[in-house]
């Protein structure tokens, strides 16, 4: 499984581009983008102008208010820096992604075929979508493609980080390679399936640089949420000037904007950007392109999984596993005719038949004038006609008998249940015949991957229903689909089969998630809400889906999905910790505004701060430092743990709803303690 790339949470060259673009991130043009932090912004420039002209709305009895004035809109500048600081810091990781794989792109010459078939040396910029390229040894991949001819090995480490060589060859499921990667042996004819500037790593750097991520639709939410709660605030403050007024209570502007900015929802609103940043960061992180955020956000509302079997729960190399003879055939000519059969199989099933009967004690040697049959598609077997004119064939164990009886011969009493017994033990049967007499069958077992049980009960554990796919039998799938721990499986499964099900998930109301590789999968991924094509998949399977796994692995959809989980649970947690944050800064500004007026309202003071003034500024120092102390929180992500719904619900409610009341009282009090005697020098208490 690949791992994930472990990077520096921030370096020194991330830190400086973050305090550079925090400043430049100051223009309101920009801080419109996000209406609760342009509110505070708005605040910072009304009380730099108090500065000036402290007597602008009313006189009132705050001794040295222009001191008072200045410091409150140097914390509104401090707080607004950080909430830039924050999503800069998101960026910069990002480009720093970005800058390392602008690395691999290079201008490169491409060796262009015509239609005549006549050679021209071009530049990679010149390629069109459907051009045809010839790359050899040591050659760069010009630009993304498809294989039409040839076999050869190729360094994809530049784009995935593997330093191991992968096959590529045309048909089949691994015929698409990506431009930037190396050919290492041989050569390969290609045909461009991108424009210039559209390849996968060109998408890659643009969304690893953040220029064209889009606001998720839980995220366009989430901020109309907060911008409906900055509008409640801000009428409930500004009815609270013309009121106090009326009672005879002079507000301070300074005062009232502090109120504000501390009662809408300031924490959340400048970390909102950097999480989604964050969450699409972590998923090019796995070597997934996530084609927009939306599909990261959807992996965290996945309900149903539908996964391959070969590949992805199992290993995919049915290997042999042992020999049963029927009827009254000798275990010892079933082995031996089993090995003469593979002599020339190169499959895996092949190989490993011929190294487990040399284990058993087979010595077979390849025999001068033999002729060996390949495996097809038509008749489901293969074999060799030896010079002695006998003729041994293994394959599927229906065209088998199908063999023996157009040959004259009987079909064993106990073939069928041999065959059966190998089903259910997981296995695939390939039974083998000399001539028109049935020996017995080949036990290939394939093997599920270590720690997928497992890894179902977590996604269980968080309400996301399994369900495997595969062409086997119903009886080797009902077996495969148990030790693995799935849901639930479709056996002897179409590509249509995968559609069925995905649409009558989605008719219930669930979000669904599949991989896939080849071109009979394309509509299968497009149809699904979540679609992970790999990258050495096809050109039709990569355009359909919405992520491209780097590293072609089908098991990645598992890591995705978890992170969605992740970027939600976040999301939410860091949400529920801002708004409680405002129960404790309520207990500080409120009694402190009112109690010279209204001394009852004393008993409201339960943090017991200094003076007035001294809570005031201590509950907006807190809102500002609170930022940049969530940033690590909101980058990496809050730690992620399968579970259900209501379960995660009280414990974020216990942690981040809690905790979100209790941190604040309790620094509110520090900062209280420190700058009571600071101000008291100033002489503002």
């Amino acid at each position: 499984m690949s791992k994930k790339q472990k990077t520096k949470f921030i370096t020194a060259d991330i830190l400086k581009s973050a305090i550079g673009n925090a400043f430049i991130k100051l223009n309101p043009r920009y801080m419109m983008k996000n209406p609760v932090m342009f509110v505070v912004e708005v605040g910072c420039i009304i009380t730099l102008i108090l500065c000036f002209v402290p007597n602008l709305f009313g006189t009132t009895d705050i001794p040295n208010v222009r001191t008072y004035n200045i410091i409150v809109t140097i914390i509104l500048f401090i707080t607004v820096l950080f909430a830039n600081f924050a999503e800069a810091v998101a960026e910069g990781r990002g480009k720093a992604q970005a800058a390392s794989l602008k690395k691999t792109q290079k201008d490169t010459e491409a060796r262009l075929i015509h239609e005549d078939g006549t050679e021209e040396i071009v530049s990679s910029s010149q390629l069109k979508k459907g051009d045809i390229v010839l790359v050899k040894t040591g050659e760069i991949i010009p630009n993304d493609g498809e294989v039409i001819e040839g076999v050869a090995s190729v360094d994809e480490s530049a784009i995935t980080g593997e330093s191991a060589p992968v096959v590529r060859e045309s048909g089949g499921d691994f015929c698409s390679v990506t431009g930037g990667t190396t050919v290492v042996s041989d050569w390969l004819r290609i045909k461009i399936t991108s424009s210039p500037g559209d390849s996968f790593l060109d998408r890659m750097i643009a969304l690893v640089e953040g220029a064209s991520r889009k606001k998720t639709p839980n995220e366009i939410a989430l901020n109309t949420l907060l911008v409906s709660l900055t509008i409640i605030f801000m009428i409930v403050i500004i009815t609270l000037y013309p009121i106090g007024i009326y009672s005879g209570v002079t507000l301070p502007v300074a005062t009232l904007i502090a109120l504000a900015v501390c009662l809408i929802p300031t924490t959340i609103g400048g970390l909102l950007s950097a999480i989604g940043i964050a969450g699409m960061d972590r998923v090019t992180r796995f070597n997934v392109i996530a084609m927009s955020g939306k599909a990261v956000e959807a992996c965290g509302d996945v309900d149903t999984m539908i996964l391959d079997k070969t590949g992805t729960i199992t290993f995919g190399n049915r290997l042999a596993a042992d020999f049963y003879p029927v009827g009254n055939a000798d275990k010892n000519d079933l082995i031996n005719c089993a090995v003469q059969s593979s002599l020339h199989d190169s499959t895996p099933e092949g190989k490993s038949t011929v190294e487990l009967g040399r284990k058993l004690g087979c010595d077979i040697q390849e025999m001068d004038g033999a002729e060996y049959i390949e495996f097809s598609a038509q008749t489901r077997m293969s074999g060799v006609d030896l010079p002695d004119g006998t003729k041994i064939r293994k394959g599927a164990s229906e065209a088998i008998q199908e063999y023996v009886v157009a040959n004259g011969g009987t079909i064993p009493a106990d073939l069928e249940e041999r065959v059966n017994e190998v089903a259910r033990l997981g296995g695939t049967p390939l039974t083998v015949c000399k001539g028109n007499v049935v020996l017995g069958v080949i036990y290939l077992k394939d093997t599920v991957k270590p720690g997928m049980r497992e890894r179902f009960e977590r996604l269980r554990a968080i309400g996301i229903k399994t369900i495997m796919c595969t062409g086997d039998n119903p009886l080797t799938a009902a077996t495969i689909a148990s030790e693995a721990g799935v849901d639930d499986f479709i056996a002897e499964c179409k590509p249509e089969d995968k559609i069925r099900v995905i649409k009558e998930e989605q008719a219930h109301g669930k979000i669904v998630a599949m991989t896939g590789d080849g071109t009979n999968d394309a509509p299968a991924l497009a149809q699904a809400n979540v679609g992970l094509a790999m990258n050495s998949g096809t050109a039709a399977a990569k355009e359909a889906a919405n992520m491209v796994d780097l590293d072609s692995n089908p098991t990645k959809i598992l890591e995705v999905v978890e992170i969605g989980k992740q970027l939600l649970i976040t999301r939410g947690s860091l949400t529920t910790f801002s708004i409680a944050n405002d129960i404790a800064k309520y207990f500080a500004i409120i009694p402190a505004m009112f109690m010279s007026y209204i001394p009852a309202l004393g008993v409201l003071n339960i943090m017991h701060l200094a003076s007035p003034l001294s809570a005031i500024l201590s509950a907006l120092i807190f809102n500002a430092i609170i930022i940049p102390c969530l940033i690590p929180l909101a980058m990496k992500g809050v730690k992620y743990r399968p579970m259900n719904s209501s379960k995660m619900l009280r414990r974020n409610m216990l942690i981040y709803g809690l905790g979100g009341i209790i941190v604040p009282f309790v620094g509110i009090k520090i900062i209280d303690l420190i700058i009571h005697p600071l101000l008291m020098l100033l002489g503002l208490n």
